[in-house]
């Protein structure tokens, strides 16, 4: 068979491979700009109070939903969790988990305005991290807010091709051994971006963990 030929035989199967090729966006295996400033948003709207004088950030984003599920960061566990009541655009689903299939090393790029440090697993063991567990009295009555955010960890940032919608999660594990992880739904009007929504994925209360079902 000449050249020719095979050519001719495999520029169909070219043809309907091409659109599944381009139908998602290339992943960056570094965090962008554009992200940072979303994961500000969500720290300033839903984590930071008036004590709050230091942030502590995992180093690496998380490649996850559930702590020690790696098979969380899939479209089956999206479709059986029902996050949003299901009415997450499919492809802002599809580009998020593919953003996230393994983890990317955060820079100092954040500007929410308090004072932040990156921290790796359970390495950080300084004083001002062990300030942010809050002072109690003998009835169990917390005495003080503490003065230290510990510790919150990210995904990377899904978003459609028109980048009108954005998807992210947020981790708070704190040295209690409680915690909880959120998705957070955002949408972007008029060149800003607005938190439109937030789902619990998983909360732990008193060490005992418990994954968010519809």
């Amino acid at each position: 068979m000449n050249k020719l030929g095979l050519c001719l035989m495999l520029l169909p199967f070219l043809f309907v491979e091409l659109p599944q090729a381009m139908e998602g966006r290339p992943v960056s295996a570094v965090v962008l700009q554009e992200e940072y400033a979303l994961y500000d948003r969500i720290i300033e709207d839903k984590f930071l109070t008036a004590q709050i004088q230091l942030v502590l950030l995992e180093r690496m984003t998380v490649s996850r939903l559930v702590p020690n599920q790696p098979e969380s960061m899939t479209m089956a566990f999206f479709q059986q969790q029902g996050f949003f009541n299901g009415m997450l655009p499919h492809k802002l689903v599809r580009d998020f988990l593919d953003a996230n299939q393994a983890p990317s090393r955060l820079d100092g790029r954040f500007r929410f305005g308090v004072r932040y440090r990156f921290v790796s697993g359970e390495t950080d063991e300084d004083v001002e991290t062990r300030l942010a567990i809050p002072a109690m009295r003998e009835d169990g009555r917390m005495v003080q807010a503490p003065s230290v955010l510990d510790r919150l960890a990210f995904s990377r940032v899904g978003r459609t091709l028109k980048n009108d919608q954005a998807l992210v999660y947020v981790e708070n594990r704190r040295r209690d051994g409680t915690g909880a992880g959120f998705l957070v739904w955002l949408r972007r009007r008029d060149q800003v971006w607005e938190l439109f929504d937030t789902d619990v994925v998983w909360t732990v209360y008193d060490g005992a963990a418990e994954t968010e079902t519809p």
